[in-house]
């Protein structure tokens, strides 16, 4: 009945119907759609599994990871500061933090625990930022989530509200994504077993391509997703 506990837990909080405000958030695809390069299907699946293989894996992926190593909360406090600071786009780090309050004021209603308390503390007196990947993971941890269950939930659950959002912007037809959802899940199955050989040095190695595309969404002339 525990390992039920737990599942019905992290299927609660991966839903894409928790309020978190994922649904307003592009990641930085919205700039790729201005310019003229992401209007169909398949460019779309190109574009997240790109997403996958890079920010996925070598930030979130591997944050999860490191909360799990980690031997105290202090490990993880230095985690949360560094995830933050890393985040060079503006609209990415500060809708990330939205997002992860929203995220840990859920979760600690729902399933408090030590670190869970203790993270929502830090953030409410200003001393964590409460980036989501490591609230996700300090969540799964607290409910005694498998690591690799943890890290697949994640990034398939930042999949699916990212296609859910490129249905309604491109537009894709519902149809279209669900068929990027199934076709991408082996990626999410590699982004699993890339993050376990991974270290803490390893950690924001992405494609500058991308972060600057997520910085130029914030002098679009028009735009449908704040990052």
């Amino acid at each position: 009945m525990h390992r039920l506990h737990s599942l019905l837990g992290i299927m609660q909080l991966a839903d894409s119907a928790l309020p978190t405000g994922s649904f307003s958030h592009s990641q930085g695809f919205e700039t790729y759609m201005a310019r003229g390069g992401l209007e169909s299907e398949a460019e779309f699946e190109q574009w997240v599994t790109m997403f996958i293989r890079q920010q996925l894996t070598y930030t979130d992926a591997l944050a999860i990871r490191e909360v799990y190593r980690a031997e105290t909360f202090e490990q993880v406090a230095d985690l949360d500061e560094l995830l933050t600071v890393s985040a060079l786009p503006v609209q990415i780090r500060e809708g990330s933090i939205t997002m992860g309050k929203r995220l840990l004021t859920i979760g600690a209603e729902s399933y408090p625990g030590d670190w869970v308390d203790r993270y929502a503390e830090g953030v409410a007196a200003g001393e964590l930022f409460a980036h989501p990947a490591s609230v996700w993971a300090v969540l799964a941890r607290s409910l005694e989530v498998p690591v690799d269950e943890a890290v697949s939930s994640h990034v398939y659950a930042t999949v699916i509200a990212l296609t859910q959002n490129a249905v309604r912007a491109i537009p894709l037809g519902q149809s279209a994504g669900q068929r990027v959802i199934a076709r991408v899940q082996p990626e999410v199955i590699h982004a699993v077993e890339v993050s376990a050989t991974l270290s803490l040095d390893d950690l924001g190695a992405i494609s500058p391509g991308l972060e600057i595309a997520q910085m130029q969404h914030q002098r679009q002339r028009a735009r449908l997703f704040m990052s």
